[in-house]
């Protein structure tokens, strides 16, 4: 995951931003004006950074220019505004801006034009990683089935099969070898899909590394209500992330 700076002098939008990107698993350092830009910039080396138009003291064309004229424009920069013209989103992609996002700004459209830029720029060992991470997607099981070496699959890898009187999942673990979760359905149909329902969301988690807004979409649920049936079931957020 990428090193991602965001320069906004709104604080709703930083804080949106932030809570996005790191949802799907990126380190993001904030800054709400040129002078904190330039700071992080120089402590954090971003790999990406998401630079508003206009701000207070320096607006962003002009830091841009400015860090094209240093020779510090070794990362993609993505425009941000709601107020700026074509002629001005046109002036930045010269100076050397990737691309430019009209505020108020679309989970999708963030998504796309951060996964494009970090893509474009990215180093040949994530280019890699991200081609070899592509090969080896896990493929749905056929209910019933249950392969001898399931330990040694991807962890994404899905598999149901019935087993007496239980139900047997196999489930990715932290350390990426399956680990099997017996469901026994003698018992209450509450407690039972309690049960079942902290294995499905344990599951997706470790599937799409602890991103809580890929898992919602995957699961058609809202944020917030998957947030709350998160915590009453007991689920430990940070394990989709150490596992992802």
């Amino acid at each position: 995951m990428a090193n991602i700076l965001v320069v906004d002098d709104e604080l709703g939008i930083r804080d949106l931003l932030s809570e996005i990107l790191n949802d799907e698993g990126h380190s993001v350092e904030l800054a709400e004006n040129a002078a904190q830009a330039r700071a992080a910039r120089q402590r954090a080396k971003p790999d990406l950074v998401l630079l508003d138009i206009w701000m207070p003291d320096t607006d962003g064309v002009t830091l841009l220019k400015e860090w094209s004229a240093s020779g510090l424009l070794g990362m993609p920069v993505i425009m941000m505004s709601g107020h700026a013209t074509i002629d001005t989103a046109v002036e930045a992609t010269k100076i050397g801006a990737q691309s430019f996002l009209e505020k108020p700004i679309t989970l999708q459209k963030l998504l796309k034009a951060v996964e494009q830029a970090l893509t474009k720029q990215a180093p040949p060992a994530r280019v890699a990683m991200a081609t070899l991470q592509a090969q080896v997607a896990p493929a749905s099981l056929p209910v019933g089935t249950l392969p001898a070496d399931a330990a040694q699959m991807a962890s994404g890898a899905v598999g149901v099969a019935q087993h007496g009187m239980g139900l047997i999942v196999p489930q990715a673990a932290d350390s990426g070898l399956q680990a099997r979760q017996s469901f026994e359905l003698d018992k209450p149909l509450r407690e039972a899909r309690d049960e079942f329902e902290k294995c499905y969301f344990e599951f997706h988690l470790g599937k799409e590394g602890g991103s809580m807004t890929r898992v919602a979409e995957k699961t058609g649920l809202e944020r917030t209500h998957l947030y709350r049936k998160l915590k009453q079931l007991g689920v430990d957020l940070s394990r989709g992330k150490r596992g992802g």
